[in-house]
């Protein structure tokens, strides 16, 4: 088991540096204003509007980097700072979240089935540790319970990896619209995109973390433990 305690450490470590880049880099760019001296709410209402969705709502929502958009209340939730900023930092951060709800106007296919599959991640996120430490205190006399654990565990590797065209494509239309728009220029543009890029590399860990260890537990399962 020693192993897997490694490979989690690692990517814990590679995923706190990116998140401490990733807090840089938004107060960095929080000090640089957008055009037209638009707020986070501003943006991502516009946004909304110029792709003809009205019936999603901007709200405010408490924490840092809590920023999220709600398919099932239809609701762009963004946090304090970014609500209220009017800087490049709240602008990115805001037209990547209407981002997702352009997704789920357009019936973007990754989205849908992510979604799709939620209920059945969160549902096995409450089992799967327990099973897979069943599965390898037990591999010599009950070698299917580490298998039914990696079944459960491949499903919320897989979750992770369908993340990942979701946010690349969210990022990407606000990128677009940002430019477009006029709200970014040809200074804040390239600051709004290493943003989201920042952001991104989040997602990227950690599905690679869930493959290393999805692939971890099925070298146990074929007898290749420490």
């Amino acid at each position: 088991m020693i192993g897997i305690y490694v490979i989690l450490g690692i990517f814990m470590l590679i995923s706190w540096l990116i998140s401490m880049r990733l807090k840089n880099k938004i107060k960095e760019y929080s000090q640089i204003p957008v055009g037209y001296n638009l707020t986070g709410k501003d943006v991502a209402e516009k946004m909304l509007r110029d792709n003809s969705i009205y019936d999603v709502k901007v709200i405010s929502t408490e924490g840092e980097l809590t920023d999220h958009y709600n398919p099932i209340k239809k609701t762009v939730n963004l946090s304090t700072a970014v609500y209220n900023g009017s800087h490049v930092a709240a602008a990115a951060v805001a037209a990547h979240e209407c981002g997702h709800a352009i997704q789920h106007a357009k019936a973007y296919s990754f989205l849908q089935f992510r979604s799709a599959i939620v209920p059945v991640v969160s549902f096995v996120s409450n089992w799967v540790q327990w099973v897979l430490l069943a599965g390898v205190l037990l591999i010599t006399v009950m070698p299917g319970i580490l298998f039914l654990g990696i079944i459960l565990f491949a499903f919320t590797t897989l979750f992770s990896f369908i993340t990942l065209p979701v946010e690349l494509d969210a990022s990407k239309r606000a990128l677009v619209w940002l430019n477009h728009s006029g709200i970014t220029d040809s200074n804040s543009h390239p600051k709004a995109k290493d943003a989201l890029n920042w952001a991104a590399y989040t997602y990227v860990v950690a599905a690679l973390s869930s493959l290393a260890t999805l692939v971890y537990y099925i070298l146990i399962f074929l007898g290749r433990r420490d």
